[in-house]
């Protein structure tokens, strides 16, 4: 699990190849401990607005095929993980199927979903709540575990060849 970093710009970079999706903007990485079960590596998060014509099941059945492509492994429940892609807003739709809610059930409780969903969408309100993003935030205990992660810059990275041969991707120097 030490290539967050790694894993979290791969999704990034599977998402922009999918013929339907376009990544409109990203927040910046914040660093968090874990939640649950504690016996892990600090967690790296973001959040990123895309646009697609795909349909919220779908879009979840990508975000999966991403995570396995990654490594990702479904053992251990909060436990240790290479990636976790969520969907939380699906434009203004609610939605509630066995292995998708939106918005997700918890966002509005996590300090390390809005945060950098702030950064994003200043002026987002969640009218459920009746609430603005930054009253929200306002109110979280653990908004102060929420750190800005510096990214490393390129020179301390290698490029490699995805597994797809097509194109470089750069992953930390060992």
């Amino acid at each position: 699990m030490g290539e967050r970093y790694s894993h979290l710009i791969t999704a990034i970079e599977l998402i922009e190849e999918h013929e339907h999706i376009k990544l409109v903007k990203r927040s910046s990485i914040y660093e968090t401990e874990p939640i649950g079960y504690v016996d892990q590596q600090s967690f790296l998060n973001m959040v990123i607005h895309i646009q697609t014509d795909l349909h919220a099941r779908e879009l979840l059945d990508v975000t999966q095929k991403i995570e396995q492509q990654c490594g990702r492994k479904r053992d251990v429940r909060w436990g240790p993980r290479t990636l976790d892609l969520d969907i939380l807003l699906f434009d203004q739709e609610y939605m509630l199927m066995e292995d998708l809610s939106i918005p997700h059930p918890r966002m509005w409780e996590r300090a390390f979903v809005i945060i950098p969903l702030m950064e994003l969408h200043p002026t987002l309100r969640a009218t459920h709540l009746n609430k603005s993003i930054h009253e929200i935030a306002e109110g979280l205990v653990d908004k102060e575990g929420v750190r800005r992660w510096i990214e490393p810059t390129e020179k301390e990275y290698e490029p490699i060849v995805s597994s797809k041969d097509t194109h470089s991707k750069s992953l930390p120097k060992k």
